[in-house]
């Protein structure tokens, strides 16, 4: 991370998570379309849900995000033991994570989705459903933590390999047990929760393997392991933030999940099929960050500001392409994408526009989403949790809800483009900060040592 050229470095660290992400997109995409193919109502039910599961995966993700930021700046320095104590911390809170959402799903899934609907047959799909991704949620939260581990390392081309054989399992099996085909029992809704585990499970138990049979720049062993509140501070410290960040997606696809409904259930139908289409886009963005991260996170510790700087503006310009395409992607496909959902005239009617609409917001998100991962590789995480809370909770719920009442269904759309911008507009002034008074005080470095 210190030696290799930057754009070559960048590529072989980002391609793998890119590769693993678009798989897990397809994945998401694929167990939606079954769902559909059972009742509209399977998937708002489906869609009622999708907050928690985001919750939970920002979470483990926020301190997978944290964890790796902590390993890859510590081998930077050269402190070889703390970075393998930061390793075996990130075990520790995976455990605590799953402890926590499987309470969640015992105790607090019903009067959750109670919050939303008093639909029985939405309420006992969505029940089934987030309790067995809620229960089962062990395996996604280990396999989360070695992947941050290996990534911190420089090694993407092992949870690669775990991820997407997880993704191909889920997308081989969600039509068979979803849809009861080759002779399989057809279990609608809690054959997608199944099916989703499943695919963690293997993945986790390769990630495992893996893990131990391979060698890595960090060890981990429990022997003698004591939780030091130091380690769990330096990782939450940069984590927190991310885990705010990302789970303000939760609160404001559950904000939006009630005002829609207020609505039909066919527009929130339209908010879930949205949802699980724009992964498509933004994951593989995510992936690239994934990549760029840990070299950033490297060199801002090996004080190294030229290619610290060098691979913020090449993911930059990466980030940028994929957008674009995502913009393409939504404005020459709706009709298209919205028939894979088997949507009717009003699904269809509502659905076109409103990905046309949002997808406008793509373009700036793509320096906001870049910025975001050099604030987290550089310590400074609490810049990205708050651009989130301003754009999420600040602009899109409040404008979503006046739009809504003010001007119809259409207007509510335009939330997204708006908030974006505002993002946009904060990331631009918290960069020239982080820049200005700790990137530009750095030595100048060699792009190649």
């Amino acid at each position: 991370m210190g030696v290799l050229p930057v754009g070559k470095l960048l590529f072989s660290m980002s391609l793998p998570p890119m590769l693993s992400m678009l798989l897990n997109a397809l994945y998401n995409i694929v167990d939606s379309i079954f769902v559909s193919r059972i009742s509209e109502n399977a998937l708002a039910a489906v869609t009622l849900v999708f907050p928690t599961q985001m919750l939970m995966m920002s979470i483990c993700v926020g301190t997978g995000v944290g964890l790796a930021s902590l390993i890859s700046r510590r081998l930077g320095e050269r402190k070889q033991k703390e970075a393998d104590a930061a390793a075996a911390h990130g075990f520790f809170l995976a455990i605590v994570c799953w402890i926590l959402f499987a309470l969640f799903g015992i105790f607090g899934a019903e009067p959750f989705l109670k919050l939303f609907t008093d639909d029985a047959e939405i309420l006992s799909m969505g029940l089934t459903y987030c309790r067995i991704v809620t229960i089962g949620s062990v395996f996604m939260c280990f396999s989360i933590c070695i992947e941050r581990i290996m990534q911190s390392t420089g090694d993407m081309i092992h949870p690669m390999i775990f991820n997407s054989v997880g993704a191909l399992i889920n997308t081989a099996l969600a039509p068979v047990f979803i849809l009861g085909l080759l002779g399989a029992p057809k279990l609608g809704v809690t054959g997608a929760g199944l099916v989703a585990i499943t695919g963690q499970c293997v993945a986790m138990i390769i990630a495992v393997v893996m893990f131990v049979r391979n060698e890595h720049a960090v060890s981990v062993s429990f022997k003698g392991f004591r939780v030091k509140a130091r380690t769990l501070a330096d990782i939450l410290v940069v984590g927190a933030p991310s885990i705010i960040m990302i789970s303000i997606q939760s609160f404001l696809i559950s904000g939006l999940n009630a005002i829609l409904i207020t609505y039909s259930t066919t527009a929130v139908a339209v908010l879930g099929v949205y949802f699980r289409i724009q992964t498509f886009v933004i994951l593989p963005v995510i992936g690239m960050g994934q990549g760029a991260l840990p070299i950033m996170g490297y060199n801002f510790g090996a004080k190294n500001r030229k290619r610290l700087l060098a691979t913020f503006k090449l993911a930059y310009k990466i980030a940028t392409c994929i957008m674009i395409v995502g913009v393409a992607l939504f404005w020459l496909f709706p009709e298209q994408i919205m028939t894979l959902f088997n949507a009717g005239d009003d699904m269809m009617d509502i659905g076109v526009r409103a990905l046309r609409t949002i997808s406008i917001s793509y373009i700036p998100a793509a320096f906001t989403i870049v910025a975001v991962t050099m604030f987290q590789a550089t310590a400074h995480g609490i810049f990205a949790a708050i651009i989130s809370i301003v754009r999420q909770l600040g602009f899109i719920l409040p404008l979503a809800y006046l739009l809504l009442y003010i001007f119809g269904i259409d207007a509510v759309w335009f939330s997204f483009p708006i908030a974006e911008a505002a993002a946009l507009a904060m990331a631009l002034v918290f960069y020239r900060r982080v820049k200005k008074r700790q990137i530009d005080q750095l030595p100048e470095g060699n792009l190649t040592v």
